[in-house]
């Protein structure tokens, strides 16, 4: 997953591994987002583009 650069700033730092509310099994934190996002995450599906557009846009908890 890409992070939004405050959340960096709350210890989702690069590695650091994330679960989702509503998708299984785990994320890590690869890369961090424009400066112009904020509480933002950005999920890779990998190439599964029906999957990623099934998932659309949503509101989520994250655990780490």
């Amino acid at each position: 997953i890409a992070v939004s650069r405050d959340l960096l700033k709350m210890g989702l730092r690069h590695g650091t591994k994330v679960k989702i509310n509503g998708l299984p099994g785990e994320y890590v934190v690869l890369d961090k987002m424009n400066k112009r996002w904020s509480k933002k995450i950005d999920i890779y599906m990998g190439t599964d583009i029906r999957k990623a557009r099934l998932w659309g846009k949503k509101k989520v908890t994250i655990y780490w």
